[in-house]
């Protein structure tokens, strides 16, 4: 199992090269609650064209779990530290949720590193201290995230895709029952303390950004604003919740693909 001491703790990543030794770089990163398998819809297509590199956020699937609460220091930390023990100096970048907070923040204080990026269902500034403080809580207790779980879910995925796609969500649920406890809560805290709505504006690599229409987490409104935020940067709109890269996966793939294409 491919584990990368980073930060004093060890992340957990795997990486798709069918496109070669030579192909650009794609890191992957998740939103809270899943973990890299979220991504499944869109490596086949993106392995393709880029070395793809997906990683467990800290408290989430095989990554290490340490005791919180966490940072966005530290999640951003954690993505350079995890690309200088690759000996990746430069890569595009794509995160949805989470990642994509993640991801404002790397292109703001990184923009050495990082080509294009993909912010996807994400704001600067996501929700409340009365949001994310009790959910933290409910998180830490004994079988809170089997709690969540019937809570958060259905705010990822409309209801007619719940319906259609009971094959989908099963281990999309399973994922997240299983998810650390305190892992899931030290990053609801990071979540909760962060504000990068001013490093949003000082972003000038080329952005775009991805929202969905029927969002309830991060909604399009917000999406727009941070587009707002960033000059020149693009804003896309699919028929979806929260996980549009799954709920509409063909769309949100080939919506990625055309924006990494692109040359200035």
């Amino acid at each position: 199992m491919p584990l990368a001491a980073v930060n004093g703790i060890h992340i957990y990543y795997r990486i798709d090269a069918d496109a070669g030794d030579d192909a650009p770089w794609l890191v992957l990163s998740n939103s809270l609650g899943s973990d890299m398998s979220m991504w499944s819809p869109q490596v086949e297509a993106f392995a393709k064209k880029y070395r793809v590199l997906r990683y467990d956020t800290r408290g989430h699937g095989h990554s290490d779990a340490p005791q919180g609460p966490y940072t966005i220091d530290q999640l951003i930390g954690d993505v350079i530290g995890l690309m200088d023990v690759l000996k990746i100096k430069r890569a595009h970048y794509c995160g949805l949720s989470m990642g994509g907070l993640t991801g404002v923040g790397l292109a703001a204080r990184h923009p050495e590193r990082f080509e294009r990026v993909v912010l996807s269902n994400t704001a600067a500034l996501i929700g409340s201290d009365a949001v994310w403080t009790p959910r933290a809580a409910k998180a830490r207790e004994v079988h809170g995230m089997v709690s969540l779980t019937d809570a958060v879910i259905p705010r990822w995925f409309t209801a007619g895709f719940i319906e259609s796609q009971p094959l989908v969500l099963a281990p999309i649920r399973d994922v997240f029952r299983h998810t650390s406890g305190d892992g899931y809560a030290s990053n609801c805290e990071a979540i909760r303390d962060a504000d990068l709505r001013g490093e949003a504006k000082t972003i000038k690599a080329p952005v775009l950004v991805i929202a969905g229409t029927h969002d309830l987490s991060t909604t399009a409104e917000q999406g727009r604003e941070l587009a707002g935020y960033i000059e020149g940067s693009r804003y896309v709109e699919l028929d979806a919740a929260h996980l549009s890269n799954i709920e509409k996966s063909s769309d949100y793939t080939r919506t990625v693909l055309q924006f990494l294409g692109e040359h200035a």
